[in-house]
């Protein structure tokens, strides 16, 4: 919380407190630190909370329940995702992270960005896909709304190369969405109630953090290692904080590059089994690697297990279409839900990608990725640390290097110094729940090995 030279000891409680009621981390019926714990917190006198509650009451934030404490009292403030971060630093938070991969800052150099080049993806694949599409008697891919639960050829085919990942899915057990991001949404949607914690790597997916936020959940980080999350920490955060969720990539890990192991696995599902936690696992990036990694899916057999997949990294962006693998009866339910939101998907997004599926082209263009990605990833890795940046780990497979800075160089005023030169840096601090790995960066090895991202680099360390 940013110190303000003119504001009063009572007034920096009382913003604090409602910051954090305005960012849900602190939601209607949530009971406030003591007056004793929030006065050691702050370091004020215990007269100086006893005011501020009572201001805060006063306004209706919080109220009082004599011999209880202080709870929370005030109706949720209409969502604003730009509140939703606790930092002040406006500028790198998850969401501007998005705005400025996504926006016109495209014409300059993305090595923070989280997909490939445009001329790696399949862009002849498609054209042919979509020319024979086009020249089909069935015109309903191109004007009809789709079955809810999406094409049955599609799903069919994506429970076949679910098999050969090891996880047993039948084509009822599978529900075709918009994107990956859909389908966490309506995963969220389904599972979560404002204030329910969920578990996340840390450092994690940065919109994981914006989507679980907007879902007014409690998110809790548990840190990172190169084969998977911290188990002591995972088991303490469970017994502590009783989470809902736990969301995750085993595979090919966003930002990280590390790779579930088996061992730690097993451990993760027993965990999950005692504390009655549902595990999603983000798979987005599947299709990247050269030998399938452990997946979590596949040890639980889709009891608890939710299984998240998506094309937009490796085929297109522009093709909609991700899925849901899950229990039988959830995707019921989550079909329901997808009915009420958003109607139906793409009828024509699901016949392209069933085409370049099964017409050859897919297979061929990501092992062309593939070994592309294989040539880029050592490259990279030895201008980075020709300049003092070293990577976290040695990634398997995937697109992205998590490398830490030299001593001393913030990864936040790296990013922003970039953003003049053109250059969009993905810092550390917003993949983290907790604002920390602000010495490290995600660099996307497919847009890194650029002269210019390195001799602007050379410059400025």
């Amino acid at each position: 919380m940013a110190a303000n030279p003119n504001e009063t000891r009572t007034g920096r409680i009382v913003r604090h407190i409602r910051d954090r009621i305005e960012a849900r981390t602190l939601t209607p019926g949530a009971r406030l630190p003591s007056i004793r714990a929030m006065a050691d917190t702050m370091s004020v006198a215990r007269s100086t909370v006893v005011e501020a509650y009572e201001r805060l009451a006063s306004e209706g934030m919080i109220r009082s329940r004599p011999g209880s404490g202080f709870y929370v009292a005030a109706p949720l403030a209409p969502l604003a995702l730009e509140r939703l971060t606790q930092t002040a630093e406006r500028e790198v938070d998850p969401l501007w992270m998005l705005r400025q991969s996504l926006g016109e800052r495209r014409a300059g150099l993305m090595p923070g960005c989280g997909w490939l080049p445009d001329d790696w993806l399949a862009g002849e694949a498609l054209r042919k896909a979509m020319r024979a599409m086009a020249r089909t008697e069935d015109a309903g891919a191109l004007a009809s709304y789709a079955s809810p639960f999406g094409s049955p050829a599609l799903r069919s085919l994506l429970a076949r190369r679910l098999a050969e990942q090891g996880v047993a899915a039948a084509t009822d057990q599978i529900l075709l969405t918009d994107s990956g991001t859909q389908a966490l949404d309506l995963v969220c949607r389904f599972l979560l109630q404002p204030g329910d914690a969920v578990l996340v790597d840390d450092p994690c997916y940065f919109n994981f953090l914006a989507l679980l936020r907007a879902h007014r959940a409690k998110v809790i980080g548990v840190p990172m290692t190169p084969s998977g999350p911290d188990l002591a920490a995972f088991a303490e955060a469970a017994v502590t904080h009783r989470p809902r969720l736990y969301l995750t990539n085993s595979a090919v890990h966003n930002p990280t590059g590390a790779m579930l192991s088996a061992p730690a696995a097993h451990r993760l599902l027993r965990i999950a089994e005692a504390h009655d936690m549902v595990i999603v696992e983000d798979d987005i990036f599947a299709d990247f690697e050269h030998v399938p990694a452990p997946r979590l899916a596949a040890f639980d057999g889709l009891e608890r297990v939710i299984r998240i997949g998506s094309f937009s990294k490796s085929l297109s962006a522009a093709v909609r279409c991700g899925n849901i693998a899950a229990r039988g009866d959830w995707i019921e339910a989550l079909a329901d839900l997808r009915i009420a939101t958003s109607m139906a998907g793409s009828p024509l997004s699901a016949g392209l990608l069933h085409t370049v599926l099964t017409d050859g082209s897919y297979r061929r263009h990501v092992e062309s990725v593939r070994a592309r990605l294989a040539r880029a990833m050592p490259r990279v890795a030895k201008r980075l640390r020709d300049l003092g940046i070293e990577p976290w780990a040695e990634p398997g497979a995937g697109i992205f290097l998590w490398a830490r800075l030299p001593d001393g160089v913030d990864a936040v005023a790296l990013a922003r110094s970039a953003l003049a030169k053109q250059i969009v840096l993905a810092p550390g601090a917003v993949f983290s729940a907790s604002g920390g790995w602000r010495d490290h960066m995600r660099f996307n090895v497919a847009m890194s090995d650029d002269d210019r991202l390195f001799g602007y680099l050379r410059k400025v360390l």
